[in-house]
């Protein structure tokens, strides 16, 4: 969505929400309203009200004594990763000046448009299978290891008790009782699963099912459990006006529903009061796409600028994902200590994080404590890996993304992106990473899944972003002649003790392309760790064999002038794929050994996939790492990244960038000592 052109509107409001919720207050602003405290309201173009509740009735009150319209504000029905008493902002708001969706008294904008609307259903299919894959609902803080009832059930999912939509769709607590009782007589027998509501369970509003109701074959599930999966579940669903009964629609069920919420009427649910307005006859496509796409004001907190769904969903996953994968204790090794405050922010949502710098005491701390440790994938050893076994105590590596920050890991600039492995790491080709099974099951990726990788890689070409988004100037080569670049690595690094055999250095590479290729014009690029004698791997006299030795050049600008890359494991072999060049590999990296590139190095028999470059831009830059946004706080989509590193904004929040920027000027001084200091 677009951001409301002209001059705002001006918005009278009467509740605290509206006048101190800054997230509120921006997307109104965004959407064209100016929330004006104190304002007359004969001089307002309309008079905000939030839902329903007793402290709406000031502000519908003074809307009738001066004839002004009512804006009605509500959540959208993807709200954000936990709910507002937890103190989440909203991702999006539901602005509408003929009704609110919930209300059947009159219309709303929603019922128009559910009504009249055309709609795109392909999209919706496609945002469906989205939100089921990633377990995205209203709040989806569910935990992955509560597990729902074994199959086969009768779902009845309870609302909080004076929710604004019961009465507005005329129930009362005796709806709630009389839904249970018919539940039971419609299924003699069944199992019955009462759904607590997630604000219930949370202890900050009562519901109307207790563990009174339990019993005689019923029983109360208040675990945050996903709610995709307690839908799949159940052989039928019943419920009041919850918007799980709309997500029972989305997943292939027609519920029960007692009240008139604004999905029922439409021929999808089997409805215990008369929606006589509601005429047409709706696919679960189509009421999606009203109700996710076309009607709500979506936000996107890392651009703080309107979108669509997509952009709002995709968010929603980061943050869903960093929240499930970090409930557990961490205890992380083998980091220094500059990292320790970004991977505080990057794990925000782990319980006491701790750490440890040597490996080996970090192992028996995590032993003692009951924790999963975390450790830096450069720094374990096989005897770190062997006593974790034996322990049965959860080892995960950790390493930079491949989408990283502006700048050097090396002058002490966090990593917006992170891969976090379980198996191995995707640098290691001795043992399977979890990128490495990724690719082996690229053939499971969805349409959508397939496009969103292939726009994110042309968004990253168009952007001309690399990992570190370091150097200026470009190449310029010969007409008529192949233009071979050859990126130098760090040859300490561990993808080269791990991932190479014969050629293990710059030189040797550098005189192996040239032998390959002993007539074109061959770039050497040293790395740019390299070029600020911060690591191990020059090259005296790399210009005897070099055309050129492209020295603090951009990375995409040398790559843009390729036509062949000749490299040991560097990741501009991944980029020059993206970039439709033809990559040789005298090692192993993560992405040889699929059939995309000529391979010079070791063999790879586990790698049986043959995916085509979306299927491996999907597993390396989407589905194995995940990024942070250090601007907002927040987990992040790799889409808004891309946006922080193509505008040179990623890495580091603007209140830490003075601090990194004393940090790398020391180390410039320092540089000779590097050997020292690095321990």
């Amino acid at each position: 969505m677009n951001p409301a052109s002209g001059p705002p509107r001006l918005l009278a409001a009467y509740t605290g929400g509206f006048l101190f919720d800054r997230r509120i207050r921006r997307i109104l602003e965004l959407a064209g309203w100016r929330v004006a405290p104190a304002l007359r309201p004969s001089r307002a173009e309309a008079v905000a009200v939030w839902g329903r509740r007793p402290v709406s009735a000031r502000g519908l009150a003074v809307a009738r004594w001066t004839d002004r319209p009512v804006l009605n504000v509500e959540d959208a029905f993807l709200r954000s990763l936990r709910p507002g008493a937890a103190g989440d902002p909203p991702l999006g708001l539901l602005l509408d000046l003929q009704g609110l969706h919930y209300d059947p008294a009159q219309p709303s904008a929603l019922e128009d448009l559910l009504q009249n609307g055309q709609f795109d259903t392909a999209r919706a299919a496609a945002g469906i299978a989205f939100l089921r894959q990633h377990g995205l609902s209203k709040f989806s803080d569910w935990d992955p290891g509560a597990s729902p009832p074994a199959p086969g059930y009768v779902l009845i999912v309870d609302q909080t008790a004076g929710d604004a939509a019961i009465a507005a769709s005329g129930c009362d607590p005796a709806t709630f009782v009389r839904m249970l009782a018919e539940a039971r007589a419609a299924h003699p027998g069944a199992r019955i699963v009462i759904k607590t509501h997630p604000v219930t369970a949370a202890g900050h509003r009562r519901g109307h099912f207790g563990p009174e109701d339990a019993g005689a074959g019923a029983e109360i599930c208040a675990a945050p459990v996903n709610p995709w999966a307690l839908l799949a579940g159940a052989t039928a669903v019943y419920t009041v006006s919850s918007q799980m009964g709309f997500e029972a629609i989305l997943a292939g069920h027609r519920p029960v529903v007692y009240g008139r919420p604004f999905y029922a009427g439409w021929g999808l649910s089997e409805d215990r009061q008369a929606q006589p307005r509601r005429t047409r006859r709706l696919t679960r496509e189509e009421l999606f796409a009203g109700a996710m796409v076309d009607y709500p004001v979506w936000y996107d907190p890392h651009r703080d600028a309107l979108c669509d769904f997509e952009t709002v969903a995709q968010a929603l996953s980061a943050q869903a994902r960093a929240w499930r994968e970090d409930r557990a204790p961490l205890l992380c090794a083998g980091m220094r200590p500059w990292k320790h405050a970004p991977m505080r922010a990057f794990l925000r949502h782990s319980p006491d994080l701790r750490f440890c710098e040597e490996p080996a005491a970090a192992l028996r701390q995590a032993v003692a404590e009951k924790r999963r440790l975390l450790l830096w994938a450069g720094r374990e050893t096989p005897e770190i890996t062997e006593n974790a076994a034996s322990a049965q105590l959860p080892l995960m590596r950790v390493e930079d993304g491949f989408l990283r920050s502006v700048g050097l890991g090396a002058r002490l600039l966090p990593a917006a992106s992170l891969v976090f492995d379980d198996l191995g790491i995707y640098f290691d080709p001795g043992r399977e990473s979890r990128l490495e099974a990724l690719i082996n099951a690229s053939e499971t990726l969805t349409k959508a899944d397939r496009a969103r990788a292939d726009g994110l890689a042309k968004a990253v070409v168009a952007a001309g972003v690399t990992k570190y988004n370091v150097g200026t100037g470009g190449v310029e080569a010969p007409k008529g002649r192949l233009c071979v670049l050859v990126p130098g690595q760090v040859e300490d690094d561990a993808s080269i003790r791990l991932g190479t055999d014969a050629v293990r250095t710059n030189a040797a590479l550098l005189d192996h392309a040239r032998a390959v290729f002993p007539d074109a014009f061959l770039v050497y690029k040293p790395h740019p760790d390299v070029e600020a004698g911060l690591r191990v791997g020059a090259v005296p006299g790399a210009n005897r064999v070099a055309d050129l030795v492209a020295h603090e050049v951009s990375a995409a600008e040398a790559l843009a002038a390729a036509d062949v890359v000749v490299t040991m494991t560097s990741l501009m072999g991944f980029e020059a794929l993206i970039r439709g060049k033809r990559v040789h590999c005298l090692g192993m990296p993560f992405y040889a050994g699929w059939g995309l590139t000529e391979d010079h190095g070791q063999n790879a028999p586990r790698r049986v996939a043959r995916p085509d470059l979306t299927a491996l831009v999907h597993a390396a830059l989407i589905g194995y790492p995940r990024y942070f946004d250090a601007e907002t706080g927040l987990a992040c989509a790799p889409e808004a990244v891309l946006y922080r590193l193509a505008t040179r904004s990623a890495g580091v929040s603007r209140h830490a960038a003075g601090r990194h920027r004393l940090l790398a000027v020391a180390q410039d001084r320092l540089r000779r000592f590097a050997p020292l200091w690095r321990r």
